[in-house]
């Protein structure tokens, strides 16, 4: 039956070699399992053949780790099913789904209130009858493809927009569920097993134990998604999340609901210098604690985004940009009430005029029409950017968007956009910078036209990546580290510690197949190079 899964590659499967890097990889054969038993057949017979093996979802990924160097690659974008749901002793509604259901898929089902629920159990059923008679409901975590995959956002432990104010995946998975190499299962619940210091104690489904030495590295006290969450005595589920497909194969995810908030408020904020832009946000942090949402557009985004209007039929609804705004800022108010939103919309304005911009250089939503049209704009400039490097590509096929995906402590924005503007002035290398400033998260874009470019721009990005881990930041925040930052982790953590997780991870994968490559190249024994 196994043989019938596993396809030889062919031009029919071209597709599946790449993901949104726009980096390209090789393989030699592929597999769609639909259910969790034909996983653990795929890998019992996969495994003692030594075949590197990468799992993949919808492939959105930024980070390359979704793209294979050989071996194997197992699909699992047609495990899509929602398979339960259950209400906690606090009222809150609790999902679980496959790991190849699709975010949009899933917001759609919570939204509209319609899960298939044939195959559920009776106890299922009767608390999705409840839920259909609760408030309106949401899953908060929102990265800006929402074609992703639940498991790919698992992966990754991804965010977007809405984490600074409920935090990234990780604080939304309640219950996992892994096919480990051997093709045992284990089930982690959140709240249930938790290290000792830095000793984690598992045991399989089937009742064999596992005793894992955690990395003794300390993790950086900001917006971090660089390599194995670890931490004294940590919640064994959180190693999981956030692994980039290294230590196991998720087969089911439960994902905690909140109640969506009554009203939402979108306000774009427009200034003329990027220092009075980076001065509000210091200014709003301070004052508002229920904003989701804070998004950051320098002006070289800006003229992008004009251009786009300009010259492509399908950005003609952006709205209209004065030229002589050089920065952008998107809040997002989250409240109870009408009264609550208006107060922090007056909050809003007074900070702008407080940090020298102009309370009347604002675009407000309070429907959700309105908003959509914000959101575009905050969408279109990373489509923007990418539309304009894969024509050039055309020209040279061997350059791409490098994008930084690097977080620093509060108390060291204002040093780090500095640092970023004036090297890029002094680089001379086209750029744009978006991102989740809030978090102190900024997405730097290096455009290259030509392969000097690019050199450039990869000597730029390594030396980010020191200042950045200097400063207390972190070098990878929402993509994962994958197969492209590999380098940028060893900086951050040191050699020391990446040996310990390739130590760790050997517990897991002895053989270093499962997701090879990716946050490191893990030897046979634990070692890496």
């Amino acid at each position: 039956m196994v043989n019938s899964l596993i396809k030889p590659m062919s031009d029919e499967f071209t597709e599946y070699l790449k993901d949104e890097s726009r980096t390209v990889g090789k393989a030699d054969s592929i597999s769609f399992p639909k259910e969790e038993s034909e996983i653990i057949q795929l890998i019992q017979n996969l495994y003692p053949k030594e075949i590197p093996i990468t799992i993949q979802g919808a492939r959105t990924g930024l980070a390359a780790g979704a793209v294979p160097q050989g071996g194997h690659i197992m699909n699992i974008s047609r495990m899509d099913k929602a398979t339960s749901m259950r209400k906690d002793e606090n009222g809150i509604f609790h999902v679980t789904v496959q790991p190849g259901m699709i975010l949009s898929n899933l917001r759609e089902s919570i939204s509209g209130r319609k899960f298939n629920t044939e195959c559920w159990s009776e106890e299922s059923r009767k608390t999705f009858s409840e839920f259909c008679k609760s408030e309106e409901q949401f899953f908060s975590p929102d990265p800006t493809e929402a074609s992703a995959t639940i498991g790919g956002m698992v992966a990754c432990n991804a965010s977007g927009a809405r984490s600074y104010l409920y935090g990234p995946t990780r604080n939304h998975v309640t219950r996992l569920k892994l096919v480990l190499y051997n093709g045992e299962t284990i089930t982690l619940k959140r709240g249930e097993n938790f290290s000792k210091g830095r000793i984690l104690d598992l045991v399989t489904n089937i009742g064999t134990s596992m005793k894992i030495d955690l990395p003794t590295y300390q993790m950086p006290k900001t917006k971090n998604a660089s390599g194995y969450f670890i931490e004294d005595n940590m919640d064994a589920i959180d190693l999981f999340i956030g692994s980039d497909g290294t230590l196991g194969i998720v087969t089911e995810i439960e994902l905690q609901l909140l109640p969506l908030p009554e009203h939402i408020w979108g306000v774009s904020c427009f200034f003329e210098n990027m220092d009075n832009s980076v001065e509000f946000i210091e200014i709003i942090r301070r004052k508002l604690g229920n904003i989701a949402a804070m998004e950051f557009f320098d002006g070289n985004a800006l003229v992008i985004l004009r251009r786009q209007k300009c010259e492509n039929p399908g950005f003609s609804r952006l709205p209209d940009v004065e030229e002589n705004k050089k920065a952008a800022i998107y809040l997002e108010l989250h409240c109870k009430d009408e009264n609550e939103a208006i107060t922090g919309l007056r909050t809003i304005s007074t900070s702008m005029n407080e940090s020298g911009g102009c309370s009347n250089d604002t675009w407000v939503a309070r429907n959700d029409s309105d908003r959509d049209r914000l959101i575009f704009f905050r969408h279109a400039v990373p489509e923007s950017v990418n539309m304009l490097i894969d024509a050039r590509k055309k020209n040279n096929p061997s350059i791409t968007k490098l994008g930084t995906d690097m977080s620093v402590p509060n108390e060291k924005l204002a040093h780090i956009t500095k640092t970023y503007t004036d090297m890029l002035e002094e680089s001379g290398l086209q750029s744009a910078i978006w991102g989740h400033i809030g978090d102190n998260h900024l997405h730097v874009n290096l455009l290259p036209n030509n392969d000097e470019d690019y050199a450039k721009g990869k000597e730029l990005y390594s030396k980010w990546a020191k200042i950045v881990t200097d400063l207390g930041g972190a070098v990878s925040d929402e993509h994962g580290v994958g197969k492209l930052k590999s380098e940028f982790l060893t900086v951050m953590y040191g050699e020391k510690h990446i040996r310990e997780m390739a130590e760790m991870k050997r517990i897991f994968d002895p053989k270093a197949l499962i997701g090879a490559g990716n946050m490191f190249t893990p030897l046979k024994g634990g070692s890496t190079e």
